[in-house]
C-alpha cells in the first residue's frame, strides 16, 4: 500500500502471501459515504487475478506448511490473530467507518468483539473428533474422520465486512481449509488492512487471499473455478440465487446468509418503553443496513396509536451526522445505488397508499453535509401485501402493520418469502414460547433485538439462506466426513459378495 496521490490511498491485493496489483493494472475509487468523495483506490481484479488466488490457495492446501500443521497449531494461529485484532480493533473500525459509513461507536465495539470468533474457533480446532462405529460386520474396524472440504471462496457484503469475514474465515481455517476472500467493491479497504494481521499472525502464504473488484469480473470466475470446493456468501437473495446456480454446475458446497424482512412484534402486555427501544434498534441502528433489520413493525391494535405516537417522538430525537462522532446515532447510507434504492422504495410506499408519519425523504440537515443520508422513516397504513412490506429495502424505513391476536401476528409475520429473524415483545411467558415456536425464522429474539454471538448459530429459513454461521455446528459446514474400514480378518471372504 502506498499513496497514489496527495489525497487517495492506493491498496494492493493479497495473494499467496504477496501484495500485488491487479493483473490488468486497473483501479477504482472507494468513496467515503459521509463526504460523498473518494478516499482510496482499490485494485480492479479480473479472471486472471481470481485464478492466481485460487491456485495459491490450492497450493497452500496441498503442499507446504499448512497441511503439515497440527490442529492445535492451527488453533494457536487463530488465537494469535484474535489478539492482534483486539489490539488493532479501533484502527480497523476507523477504516471501516470511512469505507461504509457505519457508526464508529458501533464499529469499534464490533471489531473488538469479532476477535472472539477467532478465539472460539481457535479453541475448537483440535476438538474436531471422529467416531468409532460399532460394526455389524465380523472382523472389521470402522471409524470416521473429519477433513477440510478444500479451497473456500468467501464473498463478503458491504455492511459489516470484517465481522462477516470472521464468521466465515475463523471456522474455515479451524477446519484446515484455505480461503479466497472477495469483499464488496464498495468496502474492500478494511479487509485489505486486515490482511496485515494475517501476515503478522504467521499464517503460511496462500492460506488466506483477497481479490478485489466487481462481481461479474472477479466474483464469477471465483465461483466457477473447478478447484473451489465451497462458496460462503452473505448478501441479497437475488445475488445468492445466481451464485447458487453457478455453484451447482460444479457441484460445489454452499452456505448462504441472504436477505430478510423481519417482523418485530409488539403485544399489548409488553413493556412499551423497552419495546420502543427495541424497534428503534431493529430498524434505525446501522441506518437499517442489516439483514436482520426489523423492518416490519407488527403492533397489537389495542395499543397501535399510543405506541406509534411514542415511537415517532423517540425516533425524532435521533442525531444524524458524522459517523466518527461518538454521539451520532444515524449515519449515511453506504453507497449511491443503495441510497437511490431506499428513496425509490419510499416513493413506492407513498404510491401504495402508506402514510409517512416520520421522514420520507433525503436528509438535508446541515450536519449531514454532502453525504448519502436518508431521514429515519416510519410508514403507517401499511398492508402486508404491499411491496414496502414484502421486499427488502435495506435502509432506515419502517412499515407499521396492526394485528388483532397471536394467530394473526403469526400469520402476518410468516407471510413473506424471507425468514431470517423475528422479534417478540411480551411479558407473557407462554406467549413468548408459542411465538418462538411458530415464527418461521432462523433467530427469534424475545424482549431484545440484534443480539448475536460466536456461541450461537445464525442463519435463515426460506429465501433467507442455506446453512448456519457461528456456534459449534458451523464448523461442520467446512468439513467432510470420511468413513474408514479396516479388516482384521486372516482370510479375505468371497470377493463376489458384498460384505
Amino acid at each position: 500500500m502506498s499513496p497514489a496521490t496527495a489525497t487517495l490511498t492506493r491498496y494492493k491485493m493479497f495473494i499467496g502471501g504477496e501484495w500485488l496489483e491487479a493483473a490488468g493494472g486497473k483501479y477504482f475509487p472507494s468513496d467515503n459515504p459521509f463526504t460523498g468523495k473518494p478516499w482510496a483506490e482499490i485494485p480492479r481484479g479480473g479472471a486472471e487475478d481470481a485464478t492466481r488466488a485460487i491456485e495459491a490457495a490450492h497450493k497452500a492446501l496441498t503442499s507446504g506448511e499448512w497441511p503439515k500443521l497440527t490442529a492445535t497449531r492451527r488453533g494457536a494461529l487463530l488465537r494469535k490473530l484474535g489478539d492482534l485484532i483486539a489490539d488493532k480493533s479501533k484502527d480497523l473500525a476507523a477504516i471501516e467507518v470511512r469505507d461504509n459509513g457505519k457508526l464508529f461507536a458501533e464499529m469499534s465495539a464490533q471489531t473488538a468483539y469479532m476477535a472472539q470468533w477467532y478465539y472460539y474457533y481457535g479453541g475448537l480446532a483440535d476438538k474436531i473428533e471422529g467416531h468409532v462405529i460399532p460394526s455389524d460386520k465380523p472382523d472389521t474396524f470402522n471409524y470416521t474422520r473429519y477433513e477440510p472440504v478444500g479451497v473456500v471462496v468467501g464473498i463478503i457484503p458491504w455492511n459489516s465486512p470484517l465481522l462477516l469475514v470472521a464468521w466465515k474465515l475463523a471456522p474455515a481455517l479451524a477446519a484446515g481449509n484455505t480461503v479466497v476472500l472477495k469483499p464488496s467493491e464498495y468496502t474492500s479497504a478494511s479487509v485489505l488492512e486486515f490482511m496485515k494481521l494475517i501476515e503478522q499472525a504467521g499464517f503460511p502464504p496462500g492460506v488466506v487471499n483477497v481479490v478485489t473488484g466487481f462481481g461479474a469480473e472477479v466474483g464469477t470466475p471465483l465461483v466457477e473455478h473447478p478447484k473451489v470446493a465451497k462458496i460462503a456468501f452473505t448478501g441479497s437473495d437475488a445475488t445468492g440465487q445466481k451464485i447458487y446456480a453457478a455453484a451447482a454446475k460444479g457441484l460445489k458446497r454452499v452456505s448462504m446468509e441472504l436477505g430478510g424482512k423481519s417482523p418485530n412484534i409488539v403485544f399489548d402486555d409488553a413493556h412499551l418503553d423497552n419495546a420502543i427501544k427495541g424497534v428503534i434498534s431493529g430498524i434505525f441502528a446501522a441506518t437499517g443496513q442489516t439483514c436482520i433489520a426489523g423492518s416490519r413493525l407488527l403492533v397489537q391494535q389495542s395499543i397501535h396509536d399510543e405506541f406509534v405516537e411514542k415511537l415517532v417522538a423517540f425516533a425524532k430525537t435521533a442525531k444524524m451526522g458524522d459517523p466518527m462522532n461518538m454521539d451520532t446515532q444515524v449515519g449515511p447510507v453506504t453507497n449511491p445505488p443503495q441510497f437511490e434504492k431506499i428513496l425509490n422504495y419510499i416513493d413506492i410506499a407513498k404510491g401504495e397508499g402508506a402514510k409517512a408519519v416520520l421522514g420520507g425523504a433525503r436528509a438535508t440537515r446541515p450536519e449531514c453535509g454532502n453525504g448519502w443520508f436518508v431521514e429515519p422513516t416510519i410508514f403507517t397504513g401499511v398492508k402486508n401485501s404491499m411491496r414496502i412490506a414484502q421486499e427488502e429495502v435495506f435502509g432506515p424505513v419502517l412499515s407499521v402493520i396492526p394485528f388483532k391476536d397471536e394467530d394473526e401476528a403469526i400469520a402476518i409475520g410468516n407471510d413473506v418469502v424471507f425468514g431470517l429473524a423475528a422479534g417478540v415483545w411480551t411479558q407473557n411467558m407462554r406467549r413468548a414460547f408459542t411465538m418462538a415456536e411458530k415464527l418461521q425464522a432462523g433467530t427469534v429474539w424475545v424482549n431484545t433485538y440484534r443480539a448475536v454471538s460466536y456461541l450461537s448459530p445464525f442463519g435463515g429459513y426460506k429465501r433467507s439462506g442455506i446453512g448456519r454461521e457461528s456456534g459449534q455446528e458451523m464448523i461442520k459446514e467446512y468439513l467432510q466426513t470420511k468413513s474408514v474400514w479396516i479388516s482384521t480378518a486372516t482370510e479375505v471372504p468371497n470377493p463376489f459378495i458384498m460384505r
